[in-house]
């Protein structure tokens, strides 16, 4: 139960992909200038990354080493499509919002690294656990970044006028304001891992005296 659990959340927080590990940048700061499009983006990387998983981590064994690869791409670029299509037949708006950034989901480093790294190597029940907290990991930063950035730039929460205008800051709306968020919640989860990384050793130090001083 521990190692599933752990599994699980080790892509929400310890290993997330975009805080922690810096991977998968350039789309994750070009569609986060409104939530709709935030949200929309990490749950068609959480869908693709998913199923590449699954399919992948079931059928790992029967993949020559030397074109596992291609194969990876193939499987990735198909749920991809899958996606492409959905959204263009019932989310036309999310489609033409996130324009070239959904199709290249196929060469993103989160997905590929994960089927590489994990899902070639474990079972689908491990696999499906990792692509969740990987998949979530990405949303949830996305989704924070993007109610920053619509609430402070634009003054709207989905489009809903939060703050008047006049009071808004439009730099934030654009790629230096999301630079300068994203920056900060890495420096921010850096300082927050770092006091739990302290306060571990501390406690570990501590025991250790404490067996020394019972000898």
């Amino acid at each position: 139960m521990n190692k599933n659990l752990g599994i699980f959340t080790n892509g929400i927080i310890k290993e997330n992909p975009l805080l922690v590990l810096s991977i998968g940048l350039c789309s994750s700061l070009a569609v986060t200038t409104s939530v709709f499009n935030g949200i929309g983006m990490g749950f068609s990387m959480l869908f693709v990354l998913l199923m590449s998983e699954i399919i992948i981590s079931l059928f790992h064994k029967l993949i020559p080493d030397a074109i596992r690869l291609p194969i990876f791409i193939i499987i990735i670029a198909a749920f991809t499509t899958i996606v492409q299509l959905v959204l263009a037949a019932y989310l036309p708006a999310l489609s033409e919002a996130l324009g070239v950034f959904l199709p290249l989901i196929v060469v993103n480093c989160i997905i590929m690294g994960r089927v590489e790294s994990y899902a070639s190597k474990n079972s689908v029940p491990h696999s499906i656990l990792d692509a969740f907290g990987m998949g979530i990991g990405y949303t949830w930063v996305l989704t924070a970044i993007s109610i920053i950035r619509e609430l402070v730039g634009n003054g709207t929460l989905l489009n809903t006028r939060i703050i008047p205008e006049a009071y808004t800051i439009g730099l934030f709306s654009k790629a230096p304001g999301g630079f300068i968020i994203f920056g900060l919640m890495i420096a921010i989860t850096a300082s927050i891992s770092k006091a739990v990384d302290d306060k571990k050793k501390a406690a570990a130090k501590a025991a250790g005296a404490a067996q020394g001083g019972a000898k």
